[in-house]
């Protein structure tokens, strides 16, 4: 052949394929638009011209069902058939006309006819069973998969398959069972099952697949991959300390570093189950011992998770605090007092001035993280702030505020910029210097940083109202000064000057405030009751003053977490986001409202 005619066809046949293409777009058109006798052509033209390709003959029989001419499109498909009788699908067509026109027994006997036929070749077993499944016919896609298993004498090739025609069913057991098979022989195919498991799983669909991996372990108990989703499962419903037993197990089994058992206490910390993550730490700490890459952190993160253990539960003795701050100056002794360990010093400063009531060592401790060379810088800026604080609570105005300046100055585009400055104005409200304060938090309002925001906007909006309705900011300035002694835990003097103000000054605006000021007091002296009491107070007397939502908040919470009525906290949280929508607490309570009445949030 010369290559003139070479080239002469290779243009037609370009040509030829390019019509095609216009032809097939314009067919897909019709039936889209509904057009179908007009698709029909168009598409029984390219398949007589593409007789290999399913996709033109399927969309040819949908028009011609479409039509009702069914007749004529029995008739294409057992020309079909004929033209390539090992295309089983075409019985599945085959039967699916025969279900438009009512003919349930006939169509029936096509989809055995389909299945009696397989022969022993992977592909065309898949091939027929995504017929069927395509149709929803999901038994039928499971008896392909069966009948193709006995074939080729093959339990496990298609158990995955059949896992997914099983959830689609909603036969848990099975599906479970079916894609614990498939592990057998492909293991890497567990995150993938996790996933699944994860989007469409019960509580009550993890139990079965605990109890299934249970009797498997039994007969194989050196089943990684089976121990692996066993603890997955447990994690995923919060059982973490038995999925702790599982991972050590295989730590000891596999001879690892512990890093299955750190990531397990990383997310049982997170999830606040604070026993489970110390029973972990402690595992790598005393199994696996200082050659293990875990063993530093693994004994940073139990001496937190035991701090946060005791302050978060808000039930702890001083003795337990003493025996917790022990535990800081061991964890000190053994890995020294440097810029690697400044964050566990800073961390035991704040156990010691909000908790021991030391400030002196309080401070003590933050002096020597700032003054460590090579220090983080971020760490240092914070403690500079929690220093500036707790000279503030020492009545050391002037050390506060230098202290909050330079952390200022150092990060003037930066969140913690905007905390500083937040403090300095936070010192000047309690100092009494009112406008300034309202302006410096009128500019904080714009922050980044949401709390920061929020708390910026309900001092600006308390100083303007106050402010606003008297002709002396003598009031203002006594409810300032109790505030400050709240933040300093001068408890009982915060009181005598609230009572002095409510004396002074009856009937006055700042009433509500006293309440909400008195109830933070009982918080911070874990007195639960009165400070239910003292909330329940402010939301009947002063339900339309700018405290309410904030009080029918704390209280709804404070029944969630110490006054174990669940039924009381998801009655005022749905109270709070339907009475007051527009409030900023509405979006969380709304969030916690639907999680306590059971929906998947």
């Amino acid at each position: 052949m010369t290559m003139k005619r070479i080239l002469f066809v290779f243009v037609a046949m370009l040509a030829s394929w390019a019509i095609q293409a216009q032809d097939s777009r314009l067919a897909q058109q019709y039936f889209q638009n509904g057009e179908y006798e007009k698709a029909a052509v168009l598409f029984e033209q390219l398949y007589d011209a593409n007789p290999q390709n399913d996709y033109f003959f399927d969309r040819f029989v949908d028009c011609l069902i479409s039509l009702e001419r069914y007749d004529a499109c029995e008739k294409a498909i057992r020309k079909q058939l004929k033209r390539d009788p090992k295309n089983l699908p075409l019985y599945v067509t085959l039967g699916r006309l025969f279900e438009q026109q009512y003919r349930d027994a006939d169509a029936e006997q096509q989809y055995k006819e389909a299945i009696a036929q397989l022969p022993k070749e992977h592909f065309a077993i898949i091939r027929l069973a995504n017929a069927f499944t395509n149709m929803t016919k999901y038994d039928y896609a499971i008896k392909t998969y069966e009948k193709g298993s006995e074939i080729l004498k093959d339990n496990v090739s298609f158990s995955f398959y059949l896992g997914d025609l099983y959830r689609r069913k909603g036969d848990t057991p099975k599906m479970i069972d079916s894609y614990l098979n498939s592990l057998a022989t492909t293991p890497d195919r567990l995150p993938t099952l996790q996933t699944t498991f994860q989007r469409f799983f019960t509580d009550e669909d993890y139990k079965e697949l605990q109890k299934q991996l249970y009797v498997r372990l039994q007969q194989d108990e050196n089943s990684i991959f089976y121990t692996e989703m066993l603890a997955w499962s447990l994690m995923q419903q919060g059982d973490y300390r038995n999925a702790l037993r599982q991972l050590r197990a295989l730590d000891k089994r596999l001879r690892e570093n512990g890093g299955r058992v750190f990531q397990l206490a990383q997310i049982a910390a997170g999830a606040r189950d604070y026993d489970a993550a110390i029973a972990a730490y402690e595992y790598i700490v005393e199994e696996k011992g200082r050659s293990s890459t875990f063993y530093l952190e693994a004994k940073r993160e139990a001496l937190r998770c035991r701090r946060s253990k005791l302050t978060e539960g808000y039930a702890y003795t001083r003795e337990e605090l003493l025996v917790l701050q022990q535990q800081y100056e061991s964890f000190l002794s053994e890995f020294g007092r440097s810029r690697v360990t400044a964050g566990i010093i800073s961390e035991q400063a704040e156990l010691e001035a909000l908790y021991i009531n030391d400030l002196d060592k309080a401070i003590g401790l933050l002096t020597e993280v700032i003054e460590f060379p090579n220090a983080d810088p971020i760490l240092v800026a914070n403690a500079k702030l929690n220093l500036g604080d707790y000279y503030l609570m020492q009545g050391e105005v002037w050390e506060a505020t230098l202290l909050y300046s330079q952390v200022d100055k150092a990060y003037k585009e930066d969140a913690l910029g905007n905390e500083a400055r937040y403090r300095n104005a936070r010192l000047s409200y309690y100092d009494g210097d009112f406008q300034w304060a309202q302006a410096q938090f009128d500019i904080l309002k714009a922050s980044t940083s949401k709390f920061i925001s929020n708390d910026a906007i309900d001092l600006s909006v308390f100083i303007m109202d106050n402010l606003g309705l008297d002709t002396t900011a003598e009031a203002l300035t006594l409810y300032a000064q109790a505030d400050l002694l709240v933040f300093q835990n001068k408890f009982e003097e915060a009181f005598q000057s609230l009572d002095k103000l409510l004396k002074d000054f009856p009937a006055h605006s700042l009433e509500d405030d006293v309440l909400y000021l008195k109830s933070k007091i009982y918080n911070k002296k874990r007195d639960y009751i009165k400070q239910a009491e003292t909330l329940q107070r402010i939301m009947e007397g002063y339900p339309e003053e700018i405290r309410a939502d904030n009080a029918l908040f704390e209280l709804a919470e404070l029944y969630q977490t110490h006054l174990n009525d669940p039924e009381k906290a998801k009655e005022l949280y749905e109270k709070l986001f339907i009475d007051y929508s527009s409030s900023t607490f509405a979006v969380e309570a709304r969030k916690r409202f639907r999680i306590m009445r059971g929906d998947k949030v």
